[in-house]
C-alpha cells in the first residue's frame, strides 16, 4: 500500500481542479483499506482521549463535496470509534428563518468544537461562496443592507466574504481550534454511476431528487467556484485538502491519515499529571480499595 503524504493533497498555492486526481486506491484491495482504517481510527480516538484530559485545543473538520462524493459514510466510518461524547456531527441545510437573523457565519460559530472534542461539519460555512455564487439570489434571504437585488452582488461581495472566512478561521484558531478543511474532488462520470445508483437500489431511493440533475447541469460552474475558494482561504493557519474521492475506501483512509499525522505533531496533548496529594497517596488509595474487594468476601 502506498504511503499516505500529507503534501500530495495539502493547498499550498493556486490549484487547478482539473489537474488534481479523482482517484487513487493508494495501490491497495478494499480489503486492505478497510483494515488500514480501523487502525488509523484507533490511533485518532485515543488522541481524542488525550485531548481532552488535557483541555486546551478543540478539533475542526470541515467536508466539503458535491452531491454524491461520500460525506455521510466518510463521516460514519472514519469517526465511529471515538468516543460518542467526543465527536458532534453537523449538517448545515438551508438557513432556517432564526439563523437568517443573524449574520451567516453564527450558525457555525455557535456549532463550534468544546475544548477536547471534535466538531465535523458535513457542509460547512464554505456553502455561503459556492451555493450562493451559483444561486446569488438566495443571499437575498440575508436582509443585508444595500443588498436589493441580486445585480448588486460582484465580485467585492465575494472577495469580502473570502476575507471575513479567513478571519473567522485565523480568530478560531488563535483560540484554541485546530483547522482541517476537505474537499472530497469527485469526477463527474463518477457522480452519474452513484446518482443511477440511487435509482436502481429501492433502499436508496429516498436520497434522489430531481433538483439533483438540475444541479448536475451546473457542474463545471461549481468546479469553478470551488476552486477559486479553495484558492482563497487556504492558509497556513487553516489549509484545504483536495482528497480524491472516486474510491470511497481510500478517500476515507487519506483524511484518516491526514488528520492522525497532522494532530500527532500537537506534542504537548498529554493526560494532565494528578495533583500532587493524589500522585504522594496512590499506593494508600489502591490498599483501601484492594482491602474492600477482600472484605466482600
Amino acid at each position: 500500500m502506498e504511503k499516505i503524504s500529507t503534501s500530495d493533497y495539502v493547498v499550498t498555492g493556486n490549484i487547478s481542479l482539473k489537474d488534481r486526481a479523482t482517484l487513487n486506491t493508494l495501490g491497495a484491495s478494499e480489503k486492505d483499506l478497510k483494515k488500514a482504517l480501523e487502525k488509523e481510527r484507533r490511533k485518532l480516538a485515543e488522541f481524542q482521549d488525550r485531548m481532552y484530559a488535557h483541555g486546551k485545543y478543540g478539533v475542526l473538520i470541515c467536508i466539503q463535496g458535491m452531491d454524491t462524493a461520500g460525506k455521510d459514510s466518510l463521516i460514519r466510518e472514519v469517526f465511529k470509534d471515538l468516543n460518542a461524547r467526543g465527536v458532534v456531527v453537523h449538517s448545515f441545510k438551508t438557513p432556517s428563518a432564526a439563523e437568517l437573523r443573524h449574520d451567516y457565519l453564527w450558525r457555525h460559530y455557535i456549532a463550534l468544537p468544546d475544548r477536547g472534542k471534535f466538531s465535523v461539519f458535513n457542509r460547512t460555512h464554505y456553502e455561503n461562496v459556492l451555493v450562493t455564487r451559483v444561486h446569488p439570489e438566495y443571499i437575498l434571504h440575508e436582509n443585508i443592507p444595500g443588498i436589493h437585488t441580486a445585480d448588486d452582488i460582484g465580485k467585492d461581495f465575494w472577495d469580502r466574504r473570502f476575507e471575513q472566512i479567513n478571519n473567522f478561521e485565523r480568530h478560531i484558531v488563535e483560540n484554541g481550534t485546530i483547522v482541517f478543511k476537505f474537499f472530497l474532488h469527485l469526477s463527474k462520470e463518477e457522480q452519474r454511476k452513484r446518482l443511477l445508483r440511487r435509482l436502481n437500489k429501492k433502499n436508496k431511493n429516498w436520497k434522489f431528487s430531481a433538483g439533483d440533475l438540475d444541479e448536475r447541469k451546473l457542474w463545471d460552474v461549481y468546479q469553478k467556484y470551488y476552486e477559486e475558494a479553495i484558492n482563497h482561504t487556504s492558509t497556513d493557519t487553516a489549509p484545504w485538502y483536495v482528497l480524491p474521492a472516486d474510491s470511497k475506501k481510500a478517500c476515507r483512509l487519506i483524511l484518516a491519515g491526514i488528520l492522525y499525522d497532522e494532530l500527532k505533531k500537537y506534542a504537548d496533548v498529554k493526560e494532565p499529571e494528578p495533583d500532587a496529594e493524589t500522585l504522594a497517596n496512590l499506593e494508600t488509595y489502591k490498599k483501601q480499595l484492594e482491602q474492600e474487594g477482600h472484605a466482600g468476601h
